[in-house]
């Protein structure tokens, strides 16, 4: 059942911090290349594997190439003056206890637990934190099996960076999946499950069924989705390894039960869909009755042009995927060194969006992940009183502000929620829920970074 002539490695090999010399001398890594990546592993997770390295990285093109640029640790992603305190620290053994020191305090400082992750996600029972587990919208919870708290490789940019550096305090996981039958069981307004991680397409078949395959006991639970990037980073996981039958059987079992089967694949660049595996585990997916969304963020240096995204949402939907969501990079870890400003993010999308056959423009964004909800920014609109980004929430803490316009003054640097101001008009409840405020500044102060707004009446608009 295993296909022939596909290219690439079909035996898994993960290469970390300690592989660095080997990786750097096969492939010419310069000194000031490989230096950096040690020195930055030491804060954030550096991974890789075979065949990110030998299919997905252009090495001609190195440090630009947005592979490279996706998987290894760039100079500029710490401040630096940390990176001056990692480089002293390290060089002498008899300061390693200052340099755990030092690493604890920068990633302390890097927002590990954005959007209030573990001060509000976190469900409990009888007043004990149930583990590995987020409830933050009312019909899905969020499920982290603990035997999945790894990935084939490690982006950058990840948001989840936390889940990695080997700190129980920062990690979400669950030992198995009776705390998440528990709140199922006392929460049947619960029909969505996320399997989340890290990525749950890190474990066997056997130990996956071990967590999806009791979900199927619970009525109310009609949607299971898998939140994974093996599909790009070792799209083998479907179509080689040793259980790739097995694990697609799993899945045709779910989808028997009369269950949806949503894998979430996170596709961050088109070049992650160009390998014949990788065409190939998408189909043999897709041939299980699972559906296939893609989503992923938009990154600076990676892909923050509207020619990449247009090609990468028509492979995906060639490939017989869903283009689901463009989401803008979250507040936690390297975030000034990718994030890109919500203006270009817009700008970028809507230039995307029109190169888009029909099929392909269920994508939505540029889509923030924040505290009160998932925020769209749905365009830029003119106006007697000035610019304002108009806004919306696709998904909410409380559900009934879903849906609900509302807009904020137009900036050219805001790269995040907080950096907006509201329009003074926003309902009470939205600002609340939105801003945190109920009482704003007036038009025209040009406050957080706001462009200044125009006299009325003067037909002029923002500059």
């Amino acid at each position: 059942m295993t296909p022939t002539g596909l290219r690439g490695p079909t035996r898994f090999r993960a290469f970390g911090p300690r592989h660095i010399d080997t990786i750097a001398d096969r492939h010419g890594l310069p000194d000031a290349v490989r230096e950096t990546v040690r020195r930055i592993s030491l804060v954030l997770p550096f991974r890789v594997n075979s065949y990110v390295l030998e299919q997905l990285i252009d090495w001609d093109r190195i440090p630009d190439d947005p592979m490279f640029q996706l998987t290894f640790p760039q100079p500029g992603m710490l401040t630096e003056e940390d990176e001056r305190r990692l480089a002293k620290l390290s060089a002498d053994p008899a300061d390693r206890p200052l340099l755990r020191e030092a690493v604890g305090e920068i990633r302390a400082g890097l927002n590990p637990h954005p959007s209030g992750q573990r001060e509000l996600n976190v469900p409990s029972r009888d007043g004990t934190e149930l583990p590995g587990l987020q409830h933050k919208y009312r019909e899905t919870v969020l499920y982290f099996p603990g035997q999945g708290q790894t990935c084939h490789a490690y982006c950058t940019y990840c948001f989840r960076w936390a889940q990695f550096v080997g700190d129980a305090d920062l990690r979400f996981a669950a030992p198995d999946p009776a705390g998440l039958l528990d709140h199922l069981a006392a929460h049947p307004e619960v029909h969505d499950v996320l399997v989340t991680g890290g990525d749950p397409m890190v474990m066997t078949t056997e130990r996956l069924r071990s967590h999806l395959e009791p979900l199927l006991e619970v009525e109310s639970v009609r949607t299971i989705r898998i939140g994974t990037k093996s599909v790009a980073y070792w799209p083998q996981r479907f179509v080689s390894d040793q259980d790739a039958d097995d694990v697609l059987r799993l899945f045709e079992r779910i989808v028997a039960s009369g269950r949806q089967l949503a894998v979430m694949a996170h596709y961050s660049h088109p070049r992650e869909l160009e390998t014949d595996v990788a065409r190939r585990a998408l189909a043999r997916i897709r041939a299980t009755g699972a559906v296939v969304y893609c989503q992923a963020p938009l990154i600076a240096h990676v892909n923050d042009d509207a020619r990449t995204w247009g090609e990468l949402w028509r492979a995906q939907l060639a490939a017989g995927a869903v283009p689901y969501y463009l989401f803008v990079e979250r507040d936690t870890g390297p975030h000034d060194y990718f994030k890109v400003p919500l203006a270009k993010a817009a700008d970028i999308f809507r230039a995307a969006y029109r190169t888009l056959p029909g099929l392909a423009r269920t994508v939505r964004g540029p889509v923030m992940s924040a505290t009160p909800g998932k925020v769209a920014v749905d365009g830029v609109e003119e106006s007697p009183r000035g610019r304002f980004f108009q806004l919306r929430l696709l998904q909410a803490r409380d559900p009934s502000l879903v849906g609900r316009p509302f807009r904020a003054r137009y900036s050219t640097t805001a790269a995040w929620l907080d950096e907006l101001d509201p329009d003074p008009d926003t309902p009470a409840d939205l600002a609340a829920a939105v801003f945190g405020q109920t009482t704003f500044p007036e038009a025209g102060t040009g406050a957080r970074g706001a462009e200044p707004t125009s006299g009325p009446g003067d037909g002029s608009t923002l500059r």
